[in-house]
């Protein structure tokens, strides 16, 4: 392996194809492009949506998931996982032994149970799934503060969430807050049974599709740096929410951040 070659980590993200550009495996690319960071994209499911919901999906067979993945793995170094919709508890099966194989790569999670514009994308089998092969593997959840609940359904408030997604074996979890009715938009980071950090953002006023995947895109990049996962969180919000607040709508319905924002400077 060449020094030339070790200077732009790559991250594979294991994610669904979105025909708007505005999430899945493109989200992806861009904002691991926009951290410095090669994408290796996997893709896990077919999706027919737009910019206001998902009409309907098609998980990938699991068998070519995986021999996706590791012929990019016998080619590359990779040296972060992002993980996002996977499409079936097939995929999500083996996902887990392809990490098993992996045990010092950082995983990024982000559960992606409901679309931004309502339509679900994992059930109950699948959230189970997730939770028994998934969780125990994770580096970093990124759950937004429906999915925590959805994923946590006994606990009573988020700080609660946080706990119980803990105990099913993640290392941190990073609630988002921005479908909380609050003036700013409050994300915490947890880990060690307890809150470590907490971050209060501009609340903007449109809604947006794409903005979890942006989120767990640029904290795996930042982790595929080497960045401490704390510093990766701070530094991929602050990220986030610039394209976020740099966003436009090409269609009728969500805003689509701006993940490219840098490049008018």
């Amino acid at each position: 392996m060449t020094a030339e070659s070790n200077e732009i980590p790559v991250v594979m993200a294991f994610s669904g194809s979105d025909p708007t550009g505005g999430a899945g495996i493109l989200a992806d690319s861009e904002a691991a492009a926009s951290m410095g960071c090669h994408l290796a994209p996997v893709i896990t499911a077919l999706t027919v949506q737009n910019t206001i919901n998902v009409l309907s999906c098609q998980p990938v067979n699991s068998t070519l998931v995986v021999e996706q993945a590791r012929a990019v793995l016998e080619d590359m170094p990779v040296s972060a996982f992002k993980l996002g919709m996977l499409g079936s508890v097939e995929n999500v099966g083996v996902v887990h032994t392809l990490l098993c194989d992996y045990p010092d790569i950082p995983v990024v999670l982000d559960p992606v149970l409901i679309a931004g514009g309502g339509a679900p994308l994992a059930d109950e089998s699948l959230q189970q799934a997730m939770i028994t092969l998934l969780f125990p593997l994770t580096t970093m959840l990124t759950p937004n503060s429906q999915e925590a609940c959805l994923l946590a359904p006994e606990a009573d408030s988020l700080d609660a969430c946080a706990q119980e997604l803990e105990g099913y074996g993640c290392e941190f979890v990073l609630i988002t807050g921005t479908h909380e009715n609050t003036p700013m938009v409050e994300n915490s980071l947890y880990s060690n049974k307890r809150k470590l950090d907490s971050w209060q953002w501009q609340r903007l006023q449109q809604d947006y599709h794409g903005s979890g995947c942006t989120l767990a895109a640029s904290i795996a990049a930042l982790l595929a740096h080497g960045n401490e996962p704390c510093s990766a969180v701070q530094n991929a919000q602050e990220y986030t929410w610039r394209a976020l607040a740099n966003g436009y709508r090409p269609g009728t319905g969500q805003y689509l951040p701006n993940r490219f924002y840098w490049a008018k400077r």
